[in-house]
């Protein structure tokens, strides 16, 4: 995640608590009438207009943050990120990753999308640097890491455009994680929510093992 995706994520909570203490009387009675924790935060998101990322944020206040010093606090911090950032969430929808799904790579189905990512980056999937080899062979090679447990590749999905890919490569005991984002797709946060979204897998395959985010062969 970049500086400037950390600091829309820090303003887009900002705004939604500072739009929810203004509104906090329709916020209670949104939370009020939910029927649990998510239901409450889609209903704060609607109301408020934020996104899920700020509705959450809303849902954890504490009552400390109602007091005027908190209040004028929070709109100091907000200003301070409008004058730092030149865009908003809403240029760059799919930061937020609500959207963007991650799947196993699927060494059939999915060659286009390793193809059109070979033909750019030039470089073999498994992060070694070295030039690629043949598509066929790289491919048969991920598979054999992946069933040994050592590789773990995702394509990134946008409903069901392949929007990018996700690798994930167990060496000398930690993981190092790559992600490519179709140029199609770039400049929008797909990288952002591809990056978020693979901490979970990550975990998931390799438990108690470091994650190291390698920079990607190309902007994301």
């Amino acid at each position: 995640m970049t500086d400037h995706d950390r600091a829309a994520d820090r303003r887009e909570i900002t705004n939604a608590l500072h739009s929810a203490l203004e509104r906090r009387h329709e916020v209670l009675d949104a939370i009020v009438e939910a029927s649990d924790r998510d239901a409450a935060v889609a209903a704060i998101a609607e109301l408020l207009g934020t996104a899920t990322l700020g509705a959450q944020a809303v849902m954890g206040m504490s009552f400390a943050q109602l007091t005027k010093d908190a209040r004028r606090a929070n709109q100091s911090e907000l200003e301070d990120l409008n004058n730092q950032l030149t865009f908003t969430l809403s240029d760059r929808p799919a930061s937020s990753g609500e959207t963007l799904g991650l799947r196993p790579f699927d060494g059939a189905g999915d060659s286009d999308i390793f193809a059109a990512r070979t033909d750019e980056i030039g470089a073999a999937g498994d992060g070694s640097g070295g030039p690629a080899g043949g598509l066929d062979d790289e491919i048969a090679s991920a598979v054999d890491r992946v069933h040994a447990e050592e590789a773990a590749w995702f394509v990134a999905l946008e409903g069901s455009d392949k929007i990018g890919m996700v690798f994930g490569e167990l060496i000398g005991g930690e993981v190092n994680v790559r992600i490519w984002i179709h140029p199609e797709h770039r400049k929008k946060g797909y990288g952002t929510a591809a990056l978020r979204a693979s901490r979970t897998e990550m975990a998931s395959h390799f438990p108690g093992v470091p994650m190291v985010i390698r920079a990607p062969g190309a902007p994301a």
